[in-house]
C-alpha cells in the first residue's frame, strides 16, 4: 500500500490532486519556453505518518510510490547490487567506501527507475505512447521497458551519441529521430511531439514521476546499507538523479525513519557545469559550451537546476567539476580496483570523490557511497 497524498509545486508551493495535473505547474509554467530550467517542477508529498508506520511494520519502497504496483511492467527494475569497495576505500584513505551499482539495471542504466514508472503510468492512464529526449540512457530505457508491455516509444536523441545506445533503442523496436544538436536541442523537438500527439511526455523532470521513478534509487540505499551514508556522490547533469536522491531521504525524515541526511556531493564535467557555477555564485547560467566524453552529464540547460541546488543546500553538500582526462582515468582505476565497469559519466564520480578529498571537504572519518549511472559497455568507444 502507498500513502500518495498530493502534488506540491516546488517553485510557488501550489499542491495539486493526483489527475489535475500532469507535467508542470500550470501556474507557474505559463510562460516557459525550452532554453531555461524548468519552472513549477512538482514534487510528490505523501501521508508520512501512516508511511512511517507501514514502513516500521515491513519496509518496502512502496510506502513511497505515487503508483500501484500492479500497473507496473514486466520487466523487473531496480533491487540492484550495493557492495563496500576496500581496496578503494583503503587507498582513498575513507572509512568506508561503498558502490550502488544501477548499472546493472535490465538495460544497463539508473534510467531504468523513471522509465518504469512512466509506462506503468501509461497503463493506468489507457495511453499507447510515450516520448523522450535523451542522450541515449533514458532512451533505451524506456525502448526497453515499453518493449516489455507492447507500448510504442519515440526517442529524440542527437545524431552523435554513442553508438550502442542507439543500437539498444533500434533492437527495441522504438521510432528514433536523429537530431542534429544537443540534447537541449532533442528535449524541445520532444516538447514540440507531445503537444500534438497523444501521448506521455517522459522527458526528465517535465514529468514529476521521472523524479519519483529515480527516488527508489535513494530508498534502496536506506534499506540495503541499513545507515544514512555521510556522502553520495552523484553524477550530474539535468540534476534530476540529485533531486531524486535528496527526495528518498526527505521522504524517509518526514516518515520519522531517519534523523539524517546524506551530504550530496554533485559532480560536473568541467564543460556542463551549470549546475555547480549556481551553486557557488547563486545565480544561474547555462553552461556555455558543453562538450564532454560524460556525454549523459553533457547539458547546456539543465531542466531541474532548481532542485538540484536546494537539494545541496539543504543537504550541506557541495558541487564539483572534474575534467574528461580525470573522468577517464578515474574509469580505469574504478574497473581496476572495484571490477565495476562503468561508463564516463558514472566514472566521474570517483574523479569528484578523488578531488574533493584533495579539497578537504571529505575527511578520513567519513564513509561515501559511489552512484554508478550506466555500464561501460553503453560507450566503449570513449576508451579508444
Amino acid at each position: 500500500m502507498n500513502h500518495f497524498s498530493h502534488w506540491h509545486c516546488t517553485t510557488c508551493g501550489a499542491d495539486y490532486t493526483r489527475d489535475e495535473v500532469r507535467y508542470l505547474c500550470p501556474i507557474c509554467s505559463r510562460d516557459y519556453k525550452p532554453g531555461i530550467p524548468l519552472p513549477g517542477v512538482l514534487e510528490a508529498y505523501f501521508d508520512y505518518i501512516k508511511a512511517g508506520l507501514e514502513w516500521r511494520k515491513k519496509p518496502d519502497i512502496m510506502r513511497f510510490s505515487v503508483l500501484d504496483p500492479s500497473y507496473y511492467p514486466p520487466l523487473p527494475v531496480g533491487n540492484t547490487p550495493l557492495f563496500e569497495v576496500y581496496r578503494l576505500g583503503l587507498d582513498l584513505g575513507l572509512k568506508s567506501v561503498w558502490i550502488k551499482n544501477d548499472a546493472l539495471n535490465p538495460s544497463g542504466s539508473f534510467k531504468d527507475r523513471a522509465s518504469q514508472l512512466m509506462v506503468a503510468e501509461a497503463r493506468r492512464l489507457g495511453i499507447g505512447e510515450i516520448v523522450c529526449a535523451s542522450t541515449g540512457n533514458a532512451a533505451s530505457s524506456l525502448a526497453a521497458l515499453c518493449a516489455s508491455c507492447g507500448i510504442k516509444a519515440v526517442i529524440f536523441a542527437p545524431a552523435s551519441a554513442p553508438v550502442a545506445k542507439l543500437t539498444q533503442i533500434k533492437v527495441h523496436g522504438a521510432e528514433l529521430h536523429s537530431v542534429k544538436g544537443t540534447y537541449d536541442d532533442a528535449f524541445a523537438q520532444a516538447l514540440e511531439y507531445s503537444a500534438s500527439h497523444e501521448c506521455l511526455n517522459r522527458n526528465t523532470a517535465y514529468h514529476p514521476l521521472t523524479i519519483e521513478g529515480k527516488k527508489s534509487g535513494g530508498l534502496e540505499i536506506f534499506l540495503q546499507l541499513g545507515i544514512v551514508p555521510d556522502w553520495i556522490v552523484v553524477p550530474v547533469g539535468d540534476g534530476v538523479i540529485l533531486a531524486a536522491i535528496h527526495k528518498a531521504f526527505v521522504d524517509l525524515k518526514k516518515a520519522g525513519l531517519t534523523d539524517k541526511l546524506p551530504r550530496l556531493l554533485a559532480v560536473q564535467a568541467a564543460s556542463s557545469d551549470a549546475i555547480t557555477s549556481y551553486w557557488e555564485t547563486g545565480v544561474y547560467q547555462d553552461a556555455t559550451q558543453p562538450a564532454t566524453v560524460a556525454d549523459s552529464i553533457s547539458v547546456r540547460t539543465p531542466s531541474n537546476a532548481h532542485w538540484a541546488v536546494r537539494a545541496l543546500k539543504e543537504t550541506s553538500g557541495k558541487a564539483i567539476r572534474v575534467s574528461d582526462a580525470e573522468i577517464l582515468n578515474a574509469q580505469k582505476e574504478l574497473a581496476q580496483k572495484t571490477g565495476v565497469f562503468a561508463e564516463p559519466s558514472s566514472s566521474a564520480t570517483l574523479a569528484g570523490l578523488e578531488a574533493a578529498i584533495a579539497k578537504g571537504w571529505i575527511g578520513s572519518n567519513d564513509n561515501a557511497l559511489l552512484l554508478i549511472t550506466g555500464h561501460g559497455l553503453k560507450d566503449i568507444d570513449a576508451l579508444k
